[in-house]
């Protein structure tokens, strides 16, 4: 459902930006359920994880997308229009950073003696 006025407009965006923490908190717990299965992991039930966030996220970014594009063309706002891009970008980096972070911590769980491997973790959190 794709509002018409401005006010339900950013109504739903705020209600995607929700949707996008839930999804993130859903992911960070199936990840953590993951680990809990090492070290012969339960690979097949996390890909089924993974494929279903990433259902997830694309269905909210495309519904952000449309309104990034109507914000700028029905409703003259390119200023917020702008701002949605930043957004998406950020969004974009913050996942690829929550997959590397996962793969740390997977890789410092599976190599508890390596220093190396908590000190990446760190880095990753850093950034």
């Amino acid at each position: 459902m794709v509002p018409t006025d401005f006010k339900a407009l950013i109504q739903r965006f705020y209600q995607l930006q929700s949707e996008r923490v839930e999804t993130y908190q859903l992911f960070e717990e199936g990840h953590e359920a993951y680990l809990r299965t090492g070290p012969h992991y339960d690979f097949d039930h996390y890909r089924q994880l993974v494929h279903e966030i990433t259902q997830a996220f694309c269905g909210i970014s495309k519904e952000v997308l449309e309104i990034k594009g109507r914000l700028h063309h029905e409703f003259d706002r390119p200023d917020l229009s702008e701002h949605i891009e930043k957004l998406q970008s950020k969004e974009k980096q913050k996942l690829e950073l929550t997959a590397k972070l996962q793969l740390a911590r997977q890789r410092a769980q599976d190599h508890p003696e390596d220093e190396g491997c908590q000190e990446k973790i760190q880095e990753i959190k850093q950034e």
